[in-house]
């Protein structure tokens, strides 16, 4: 028995097909037998840019507002500045500065915040002296809130999930307001909008689908004070109870966005990336990748799950059907992109089996390790499977693949800890922290049964929707994987259609990718 388990859960609009008629008036297009997005003009549009955009091509940034502004009323969203790395990010080392400043004897907190605040003001570079006076007063005013802040926390190791929130935000803050300031520069008349205090309502039962509503009407209401200033808003809003992070995960700017654009009433949303959209494979890793020109919002939170970033999912499902989300490269602002959007290939008949179909992408998780329970006692007991799920839980190891038999359970896991804590991949205390959550699960996963644990393993990914029911296709797979000599631990398909997946050593994962990728998409007849 094979049990897989996907924790990006869509919510049920997304398996309801669009149609031509059922598209809001006036945007776009689609034809389902071609698969073509056909822009018109929209009166909304909401751009979001990530932190690397922001960090890197600001100026390629205030061109694409004033393009889209000659047609299009816009909204905008950003992130917090990236580094050169993720791990030099803004938001990840102001979760450093916020660890540090709640360690007794830590120093470093001072020097952190200080590079961060140095490294923005450097950034400035305008036309107007008195708007890079002013943006410098304001970030400057701002940081010393933070420091402030800081100060103040309990020197006990521990930093509560709100204050973390508030420490964050400040990351988003400061885009936002660089980026109003360099659109003003430039001759619009733009409005900062801060959404870290955005949630002024009772949350009575949690993230559901109740409180987006309530919150994208909020956010909408807000927005709207401004008239017909260009809205340049936080990524980051609260205060959601159990903190934003803990509760949405990284990403949360993308859901910032989905929320302004159903809020505004947009009538699309473009996510703006240093990449042309989504392609069949990583184009770093594959030089054979392909542009897809649309994707199924199913395949593209599956994409997201197993380890290509394409979009945060909870970004789906607030948007999908009533608004579609296009991927965009900031470098290649006259590109059509990628188009997220519900087509009618569910229509499709499932039994047609003429020939294998092409998948849609192959993509690799890497840093997977891989956990063997030899069960005391039967492991079909739900009691027995949910004590397991909770002692992973609980040490930040999140399930990606579950294979189950009388008396064994193998688990695909791998730390939330770097994503949760912005620790660096390298980082000496992170892989101490992540190495003792594991030790720590084992030791408890030992009362149930003997435990041997597999590292450096990575997890292969083929999706397609309806992959399940197209004819030959998991065994082209594994062929091309066996016939090149990479040994297979674990394979999964199970509850979802749309992907089949198999662990294979880390060491192995990008001849593997290139591997599949050029049987099943480059000659795939």
């Amino acid at each position: 028995m094979l049990i897989h388990l996907s924790f990006s859960s869509l919510t049920p609009s997304l398996h309801h097909t669009m149609t031509v008629d059922s598209l809001p008036d006036g945007i776009a297009e689609y034809s389902s037998s071609e698969k073509k997005y056909e822009k018109l003009l929209p009166q909304r549009v909401v751009l979001k840019f990530g932190g690397t955009s922001v960090g890197k091509f600001a100026q390629e940034i205030a061109d694409v507002c004033l393009s889209s502004l000659s047609e299009n009323k816009i909204a905008i969203i950003c992130s917090a500045r990236s580094g050169l790395s993720k791990a030099e990010g803004t938001t990840n080392r102001l979760l450093k500065a916020s660890r540090e400043a709640a360690k007794p004897d830590s120093t470093k907190c001072d020097a952190i915040i200080s590079q961060i605040l140095h490294e923005h003001i450097s950034a400035i570079h305008f036309k107007s002296t008195e708007l890079a006076q002013r943006l410098e007063r304001d970030m400057t005013t701002e940081f010393q809130k933070l420091n402030e802040f800081l100060a103040a926390i309990p020197k006990n190791g521990e930093v509560a999930a709100e204050s973390e929130d508030k420490i964050v935000s400040v990351g988003e803050k400061l885009s936002a307001q660089f980026l109003a300031a360099l659109l003003e520069d430039h001759g619009v008349d733009s409005e900062y909008v801060d959404l870290s205090d955005v949630i002024d309502f009772k949350v009575l039962h949690g993230l559901n689908q109740g409180f987006y509503q309530d919150l994208t009407q909020t956010i909408g209401r807000r927005i709207q004070l401004f008239g017909d200033k260009v809205p340049v808003v936080t990524g980051f809003f609260g205060r959601v109870p159990g903190g934003l992070l803990n509760k949405c995960g990284r990403g949360y700017s993308d859901l910032c966005a989905a929320l302004v654009a159903v809020g505004l009433g947009a009538q699309e949303l473009q996510v703006w990336k240093e990449v042309s959209g989504v392609y069949t494979a990583d184009p770093r890793k594959v030089p054979t990748a392909r542009l897809l020109s649309s994707i199924h919002p199913s395949e593209a939170n599956e994409l997201t799950f197993y380890g290509s970033e394409v979009i945060h999912h909870f970004t789906i499902e607030q948007c999908i059907p009533k608004i579609p989300i296009r991927i965009k490269n900031i470098l290649d602002p006259e590109g059509a992109g990628t188009v997220i959007f519900l087509d009618n290939r569910e229509k499709t008949d499932p039994y047609h089996h003429q020939r294998p179909k092409r998948p849609t992408a192959v993509t690799v998780k890497q840093q997977i390790t891989v956990v063997n329970v030899h069960s005391y006692r039967k492991v079909e007991s739900p009691e027995f499977l949910a004590e397991i799920c909770k002692i992973l839980a609980r040490w930040s190891l999140a399930v990606n693949l579950f294979e189950l038999n009388e008396c064994h359970v193998s688990l695909a896991v791998h730390s939330k800890t770097p994503f949760i804590k912005g620790a660096e991949v390298e980082d000496p205390d992170y892989l101490q922290t992540q190495h003792q959550d594991l030790a720590n699960a084992i030791q408890e996963l030992k009362e149930y049964g003997a435990v041997d644990v597999v590292h450096n393993m990575a997890i292969l990914s083929l999706i397609g929707l309806q992959l399940k029911r197209s004819i030959g296709i998991a065994g082209r797979m594994f062929t091309a994987l066996g016939d090149n000599n990479i040994n297979i631990e674990m394979i999964s398909q199970g509850a979802s259609e749309i992907n089949i997946s198999c662990v294979i050593a880390e060491g192995e994962a990008l001849r593997a990718l290139n591997v599949v990728h050029t049987d099943l998409f480059t000659f795939l007849e």
